[in-house]
């Protein structure tokens, strides 16, 4: 499944940038004993996690060490074609991809701006809505096995107007493809 991705994106995309970990209160105590109490947003100790979500229904994600410009953009320029419209939030991390072939637009969560003209990036908000519902179900895991359950619902969520049984055909084709 986490081989299994979409192609480069055109036309419009949203991007944004999330943190899974679950909550302080749940943390166990040997936990909470070697880490500072966590803060939420940005420079929080959680996991950053990056999407990408094409106005189609398709949704990239990927794992990354940090939310700042050098770890974001070469992500976009990778991910989608060059004079794609881009939406995003405000972040300084998207500062300048302007400047890189695409056509940015913006918008302002600060001033409660959540959606203005069509400009909005609420498919994305959504997915991570769904990604954390499904992780928060698990009851905890792994860091290091992390990057497995993003690439499963990141499928799923990619695969979600296939019924049960062409998720099932999919799936087969798939592990005859890559397994050898």
């Amino acid at each position: 499944m986490t081989k299994d991705l979409p192609e480069v994106f055109d036309g419009t995309v949203e991007v944004d940038e999330t943190y899974l970990g679950g909550q302080w209160k749940n943390k166990r105590l040997s936990v909470k004993r070697n880490l500072p109490k966590a803060k939420r947003g940005r420079g929080t100790n959680k996991q950053a996690v990056f999407g990408i979500l094409c106005r189609n229904g398709k949704v990239w994600a990927d794992l990354i060490d940090g939310v700042e410009a050098k770890q974001l953009q070469p992500r976009i320029l990778q991910q989608v074609k060059k004079g794609s419209t881009v939406f995003s939030d405000t972040w300084k991390g998207y500062t300048g991809i302007a400047a890189k072939g695409y056509v940015h637009r913006l918008v302002k969560h600060s001033r409660n701006n959540y959606v203005t003209n069509g400009n909005h990036i609420n498919g994305l908000e959504g997915f991570w809505g769904y990604l954390k519902r499904k992780l928060a179900a698990k009851g905890g895991i792994r860091q290091s096995r992390l990057n497995l359950y993003l690439g499963e619902y990141v499928w799923r969520y990619n695969h979600r107007c296939l019924n049960l049984k062409e998720q099932e055909k999919y799936l087969i084709i798939l592990l005859k493809k890559y397994i050898r």
